[in-house]
């Protein structure tokens, strides 16, 4: 199973992924219309692209009334169109503002990772998102913690520089 990693250090804001997500789904250039959404951190300085985390408990998918979301065997959210009721509540759900609603129509946008060809891993210039294995994921993931991390327990330990 693979899933999208996102590296907001390198991230420059630039918003071409979500250009390139609602172009990928709806054929229009409208950041509206994304399943991605670049937010800035006003209070740390980084731009971050928010999109599904496929949850293994997901709780949009426990929140709908009707049953129109449900998991795909990749662990991509599907939404059913004939089902949906529109009430948003999924979006209301979702821990990480991941989910938006159409502006026209009200279905819910959820990242559905292009079918296992990402439109906003391929328009990222910087490479701040990638698409990979799960495994190499919290691999990732540790090595950036430990990064992060680890220079000031060193230095309070007296075993790194100040630089």
């Amino acid at each position: 199973m693979k899933k999208l990693i996102i590296n907001p250090w390198i991230c420059t804001g630039c918003k071409a992924c979500e250009i390139a997500c609602s172009f990928a789904h709806e054929k229009k250039f409208n950041p509206r219309l994304a399943r991605i959404r670049v937010t800035k951190m006003e209070e740390v300085g980084i731009d971050y692209p928010i999109t599904c985390r496929q949850c293994r408990d997901a709780p949009c998918v426990a929140s709908c009334p009707v049953n129109a979301l449900t998991m795909s065997n990749e662990k991509t959210i599907l939404v059913d169109e004939e089902k949906c009721i529109r009430c948003g509540m999924c979006a209301e759900a979702c821990p990480f503002g991941a989910i938006t609603l159409h502006p026209e129509d009200g279905l819910p946008l959820i990242c559905d990772l292009c079918g296992g060809n990402p439109a906003c891993v391929k328009r990222c210039a910087v490479k701040a998102i990638t698409y990979k294995d799960v495994d190499v994921a919290i691999q990732l993931k540790r090595d950036a913690l430990v990064k992060v991390y680890s220079k000031p327990i060193l230095k309070a330990w007296g075993i790194a520089s100040s630089t």
